[in-house]
């Protein structure tokens, strides 16, 4: 399965190849950040995804319209804007999830 985001890193995920291990190097804690921030990256993740749903509005009304007559290009194009939006909100939930986790904590 792929990520359509990129939110996830090494995404070979479990194979019969691998038997369940995965090669995927973990970050040191030693090594420097020289990555883009989760903000940075997260921010680009909504304009992605922004633009996908814009795309598939525009198809969709390009079809209406009759200036184009592939409906199986545009029915895609919806699927994906669809599918990275659930994703998306499906990270949102996992952060709110974490955040509420992080309030309950008593110090």
């Amino acid at each position: 399965m792929t990520d359509p985001l990129g939110l996830i890193p090494g995404t070979q995920g479990v194979s019969p190849l691998n038997n369940g291990s995965t090669n995927a190097r973990r970050p040191d804690a030693s090594a420097p950040a020289g990555g883009p921030s989760f903000k940075d990256a997260l921010m680009k993740q909504l304009d992605q995804v922004n633009r996908l749903q814009q795309d598939a509005e525009i198809a969709i009304e390009d079809v209406v319209s009759g200036k184009r007559d592939d409906v199986d290009n545009v029915l895609i194009a919806k699927q994906k804007a669809d599918i990275a939006f659930q994703m998306l909100l499906q990270v949102r939930n996992q952060m709110m999830d974490a955040y509420d986790e992080i309030k309950q904590i008593r110090v």
